[in-house]
C-alpha cells in the first residue's frame, strides 16, 4: 500500500527543494508513529490504525529516500559519489546490526510503547539534523512541460527500461531482492518452529552477519578502482547469488546456527559492495531532473517485488513445507546473474550538475 501511494509523490518531490521534502517526510513520520501511543493512552488503538500508520511510514520512506538521492547527486562530485554512497550503506547496515537488538531490549525493559515514543522521536532528531546541513538549494526546474502531467508519474521507469544497462540491472534487482527477503519468514518457522532455536539464537543468525556490511561497504571503492566497475556488476552480482541455497540445509544445533551466519555473512558482504557501486552508476547514468522519480520507481518497484515473492513463498511452504519453498528460492535465485548486463562500459554518465554552493 506504502509504494503505491508514493506513485504520485515522485513528481511532488522532483520539483521542489529536496531538504524541505526530507524534513517534511521525517515530520510526517514523526507524526504517524506519535498517533500510536496516544490512541493506545485512549483506549483506541486498532489495527486499522496500525495498517493506516505503517503505509504512511512506507509511502514517506520511498519520497524521502528519492530527496536524499536527488539531493546527494547536488551535494557531491561524481568523483566522490561512491565514496558517499558507501558510507551512507556501511551506515545502513550498522543501524540494522544494531537496531533490532537495541529495540527489543527497550521493549523488554520499557515496554512497547515507550519503544513506540522512542521510534517517533527517531524521525523527529532526523529532521532536525537535516535543518543543519549548510547551503543554499536552488528550486529545481523541469526539462520539459509541466511537473503535475500524467506522464511525469511514470517518467522514472521510463528511463530505468529505456536504458539498457539499468534495464537489466533494475530486473536483476528485483528479483534478487526479492528472493534474499522472502526467505526471512520461511527461515523463521523453519528454524524457530522446526529446529527449535532458542529465540536469542535466532536474532544472533542475523544480527551478527550484519557486520559484513561494514566490510563490504569499505571495500567498494577498492575493488572498484582495482578491477572496475563493469567486473564488480558481473562478479560480485554473481556471489550476491550463489549461497542462499545453504539455507536449505540447515541443521539443528551449533552447525545449523554456523551454517545461517556464514550464509548470511556472505551475502551481505556482497550485497553491501555491490549496492554502493550499482547506486553511484545509477545516479550518473540519470539526468538531475529524472534522478527523484527514478530512484522512486526502483524503489515502489523492489518493495512491490519483495512483498510478492514473500506472498507466493509462503504460499508454497503453506502447501510443502518452509525447507523446500527454501530450496525453490536459492535454486531461482541462481539464475538472476543471467539478467546482469554483459559487455564492457556503458552509455555515457549524464553531464554533472552544478553543486549547491557550501
Amino acid at each position: 500500500m506504502g509504494a503505491l501511494i508514493a506513485v504520485p509523490l515522485a513528481p511532488w518531490v522532483e520539483f521542489r527543494r529536496k531538504r524541505p521534502v526530507m524534513i517534511a517526510t521525517d515530520l510526517v513520520r514523526f507524526g504517524a508513529m506519535a498517533t500510536i501511543p496516544v490512541a493506545y493512552a485512549f483506549g483506541l488503538l486498532g489495527f486499522v490504525q496500525l495498517l493506516v500508520v505503517s503505509t504512511v511510514v512506507a509511502a514517506a520512506k520511498i519520497a524521502f529516500g528519492a530527496a536524499s538521492g536527488a539531493y546527494l547527486k547536488t551535494l557531491v562530485r561524481r568523483d566522490d559519489l561512491l565514496v558517499a554512497n558507501a558510507r551512507f550503506e556501511s551506515t545502513n547496515w550498522s543501524s540494522i546490526a544494531v537496531g533490532p537488538p537495541l529495540g527489543g531490549a527497550a521493549i523488554g525493559l520499557l515496554g512497547p510503547v515507550t519503544t513506540v515514543v522512542a521510534d517517533a522521536l527517531s524521525y523527529l532528531l532526523s529532521a532536525l539534523a537535516i535543518t543543519a546541513i549548510r547551503g543554499r538549494e536552488e528550486a529545481p526546474q523541469p526539462a520539459e512541460g509541466t511537473p503535475t502531467r500524467t506522464g511525469a508519474l511514470f517518467d522514472g521507469w521510463r528511463h530505468i527500461m529505456g536504458h539498457r544497462v539499468l534495464r537489466a540491472l533494475f530486473l536483476n534487482q528485483m528479483l534478487v531482492s526479492g528472493l534474499i527477503m522472502a526467505t526471512e519468514p520461511l527461515l523463521a518457522v523453519l528454524l524457530l518452529r522446526r529446529l527449535g532455536f532458542a529465540p536469542w539464537q535466532y536474532g544472533l543468525a542475523f544480527a551478527a552477519p550484519c557486520l559484513g556490511g561494514l566490510i563490504g561497504s569499505r571495500l567498494a571503492r577498492r575493488v572498484v578502482a582495482r578491477h572496475g566497475r563493469h567486473r564488480v556488476f558481473r562478479t560480485v552480482g554473481t556471489l550476491r547469488a550463489i549461497w542462499l541455497i545453504g539455507l536449505a540445509f540447515v541443521r539443528p544445533g551449533v552447525v545449523g546456527l554456523v551454517t545461517v551466519i556464514a550464509v548470511e555473512l556472505a551475502i551481505v558482504i556482497n550485497m553491501s559492495l555491490y549496492t554502493p557501486v550499482l547506486a553511484t552508476y545509477r545516479l550518473e547514468h540519470t539526468p538531475q531532473h529524472l534522478v527523484a522519480r527514478t530512484l522512486s520507481a526502483w524503489s515502489i518497484a523492489q518493495q512491490a517485488s519483495i512483498a510478492t515473492l514473500t506472498a507466493l513463498g509462503g504460499l508454497l511452504a503453506d502447501t510443502t513445507d518452509p525447507r523446500t519453498a527454501l530450496t525453490a528460492a536459492g535454486l531461482l535465485i541462481l539464475a538472476t546473474p543471467l539478467l546482469l548486463p554483459r559487455g564492457d562500459e556503458t552509455p555515457h554518465p549524464e553531464p554533472e550538475p552544478c553543486r549547491s554552493p557550501a
